[in-house]
């Protein structure tokens, strides 16, 4: 059973509620732009009171804790809190396209999912959302949601709107996309990424702790971390894996990904404008495995 299963619905009323005071002079996400979403304006995320969707659907391509053999429900926001110069999902980050979805619908999509057979909901870029996912969430709740949460982010999260998720998500599967701050300034304009996100893994980490799966290889509860590796090491993968082996765990699930493809303004930068190399990949699966960061690095 889902941990939010084990609260009531007013319990998780209660924490939309307060999430959603949040929004007045919002302060959701680390960037705390101040606009008032209540009232429709919009910050960074260009996303006012309603959730935006560009898609839902069960998904056979994400790590195969979570798709197991009916795969996980993805539901991809549009709108990021992120600016990545790379995004390969720029249509839906950059240029927001998806249709607006009330709290009905969301939870809607949801319990279809669920109907799917789908082993999770993972939901894909909530970082600015987390107000309105919740208010769906008693609804879902109400409808018959019981399959675990995926918290599916950059990690760009504020530790503060983290803790109301405590009890809420059962899976966090958040980026870390950069060892340094230059870098993150720099190809995603986010500023101190590299200090947020080492405190907001740390806060996942300690809600649910290392990844658990069932017999059958699915994952119940616990920590993903994705790093993508850039050209040139510029992702600073040696950073990044020696912070998850010596502060978090040498037991964490990590998925070193080679897929970078230069998309959208990657053009404008030389150093990143081409795909990894083969000998850049292994070199960061080989930092990875010298950390002693084993459990996922088999899966590309």
């Amino acid at each position: 059973m889902a941990s939010y299963n084990h609260l009531t619905i007013e319990e998780i009323a209660a924490r939309a509620h307060q999430a959603r005071s949040h929004l007045s002079s919002c302060e959701i996400c680390p960037r705390r732009c101040r606009a008032n979403r209540l009232k429709d304006e919009t910050g960074f995320c260009r996303i006012g009171r309603t959730s935006r969707v560009y898609s839902y659907a069960p998904h056979y391509g994400e790590e195969p804790p979570l798709v197991g053999s009916h795969g996980s429900g993805t539901i991809f926001f549009s709108g990021c809190n992120l600016a990545c110069v790379f995004c390969q999902n720029y249509e839906i980050s950059q240029m927001n396209q998806g249709q607006d979805v009330e709290a009905e619908g969301l939870a809607r999509m949801m319990l279809e999912l669920q109907d799917c057979g789908c082993h999770n909901i993972n939901l894909v870029t909530p970082s600015h959302l987390i107000s309105q996912i919740l208010e769906a969430l008693v609804l879902a709740r109400e409808g018959g949601l019981k399959v675990p949460l995926v918290y599916n982010s950059g990690g760009y999260d504020s530790v503060e709107t983290l803790r109301l998720l405590d009890g809420i998500f059962d899976i966090y599967m958040p980026d870390m996309k950069y060892g340094s701050d230059e870098m993150a300034l720099k190809y995603s304009g986010a500023p101190g990424y590299a200090r947020v996100a080492r405190t907001a893994v740390r806060e996942m980490h300690r809600q649910v702790g290392d990844l658990r799966m069932n017999c059958e290889g699915i994952a119940e509860r616990g920590l993903l971390v994705r790093h993508l590796v850039l050209p040139g090491g510029l992702a600073g993968t040696a950073e990044v894996v020696r912070f998850l082996a010596g502060e978090i765990s040498k037991n964490t699930y990590l998925n070193v990904m080679a897929q970078y493809r230069p998309e959208y303004d990657a053009c404008r930068y030389p150093e990143i404008e081409r795909r990894i190399t083969q000998k850049e990949y292994k070199e960061a699966v080989r930092l990875a495995a010298s950390a002693g960061l084993t459990r996922g690095l088999a899966i590309y």
